[in-house]
């Protein structure tokens, strides 16, 4: 892989009933803790009176969403007793009690021409035949799946508190013919297109917070060097050319800094350098050894970085600012490509390990739990995790089929395959704008 060469039902979700205190509406709560596992039973029956062909699209998106959320149980179909004719937008509710359900999704698709309405209603089986939420897209066809991915992330929101990351984007490269290319797509697989359109090197690319730019490393003149690019595609801005290697562009949290790896003095040694014109802020490791891939916190006052300084590659956290780095990463003798969870209040790195196979754990460096996302399922390299901190992607060979996967963060469920193909440099950018 591409950063190798730079260096040579027991613990997850408890699903508590629970009225609102203090709130002006009663809501059921999911609640991300407890002992007990758990997953809400969901009901997404096919819209009636509507659109066949988009109420069958819409289902097909909000079962995808829901699955890979992490704290859902999406209902079997063909298990439903309801008269979904008679029902229409309402719920009958003992008939969905009668199945499990403790929430239905209901929807109508309204289409003239190209324009298309939808209307979403959310019940909670216990709360009888009113709907819990409500929500109207209006657009044309082509926006239905952006329509309900925004849906499902006020769902999401609605549960948990938390919005999701339904209708984020993934970047990634692809090599072929010699070539690397920089891509781009939903975060579920759909509307890939290429970033980059040079016929050179490019890899480790990382969105910016706001998910508009996309750093990367080209070869495109014939060295190492750091650009930035529309993450729609475009040509790409020179950020930073110096002496050797300049590779690993990491945007820091409010979007003005990168961190990278610079071998200017003739060792390969962590930078922070300005995004916008690529001077250098400050130079955060002075090491005989190889240090490389750093990522920011989710503060920007630490930055992991990957380093061979103690005999094998391994995790280092240092602060920001510079000093002393500590090494983190215990298990093995070979840990890289270190990724922050984007979750407040939490120090959480994911990173790939050796044990046999390659494979992704996450690590709190507050409490050292270490968690297993992947195991015994081929190659599992380059995490990064979801903007809601809930999942991880990650790059596979073998095992199941090489592709792009997604995983809970909790190390629950089995992985899902969003993409197929060979990839490597895998970045999750910000969730979508309400």
């Amino acid at each position: 892989m591409i950063r190798r060469a730079a260096l040579a039902c027991a613990c997850a979700l408890a699903l508590v009933l629970a009225p609102g205190t203090g709130a002006a509406d009663d809501k059921s709560v999911i609640e991300i803790s407890g002992a007990k596992r758990g997953a809400y039973p969901l009901a997404l029956p096919l819209a009636v009176n509507s659109d066949g062909d988009l109420a069958k699209l819409v289902q097909e998106v909000s079962s995808f969403d829901m699955k890979v959320a992490g704290v859902f149980k999406v209902l079997d179909p063909a298990g439903f007793l309801a008269d979904l004719d008679a029902e229409k937008l309402s719920i009958e509710p003992q008939k969905w009690k009668d199945v499990g359900a403790y929430g239905v999704q209901k929807y109508k698709i309204t289409s003239t021409g190209n324009n298309v309405e939808i209307e979403f209603r959310l019940y909670e089986v216990s709360k009888g035949a009113s709907a819990s939420l409500t929500r109207t897209y209006k657009g044309s066809k082509a926006d239905v799946r952006d329509f309900v991915h925004a849906w499902c992330n006020a769902v999401l929101e609605y549960y948990t508190g938390q919005a999701g990351f339904f209708g984020s984007k993934l970047a990634f490269v692809v090599k072929k013919k010699g070539q690397s290319t920089v891509m781009a797509m939903d975060f579920d697989g759909n509307s890939v297109y290429a970033v980059t359109r040079n016929k050179s090197i490019n890899m480790l690319p990382d969105f910016s917070p706001g998910g508009g730019q996309i750093a990367f490393t080209s070869y495109m003149r014939n060295n190492p060097d750091v650009y930035v690019v529309s993450a729609g595609g475009g040509r790409p801005k020179k950020i930073a050319s110096y002496k050797g290697m300049n590779t690993g562009p990491q945007f820091s949290p409010d979007g003005s800094k990168l961190a990278v790896t610079l071998s200017k003095d003739g060792n390969p040694e962590i930078y922070v350098i300005s995004a916008s014109d690529g001077k250098i802020i400050k130079r955060i490791t002075d090491n005989k050894a190889i240090d490389t891939s750093p990522a920011w916190s989710p503060d920007g006052s630490e930055l992991a970085f990957v380093s061979d300084r103690e005999g094998s590659p391994q995790i280092f956290v240092v602060s920001s600012s510079g000093g002393a780095a500590k090494r983190v990463s215990k298990n093995g003798n070979y840990n890289t490509t270190p990724t922050w969870s984007p979750k407040k209040g939490a120090r959480v790195i994911a990173y790939t390990t050796r044990d046999g196979n390659y494979d992704i754990v996450t690590l709190d460096l507050d409490t050292k739990a270490m968690v297993r996302i992947t195991q015994d399922e081929g190659n599992n390299e380059e995490p990064s995790f979801s903007p809601d901190g809930r999942a991880i992607a990650f790059a596979r060979t073998g095992g199941g089929g090489s592709g792009i996967y997604i995983a809970n963060a909790d190390g629950t469920g089995k992985a899902t395959k969003v993409w197929s193909g060979t990839a490597t440099g895998v970045d999750w950018g910000p969730a979508p704008a309400p």
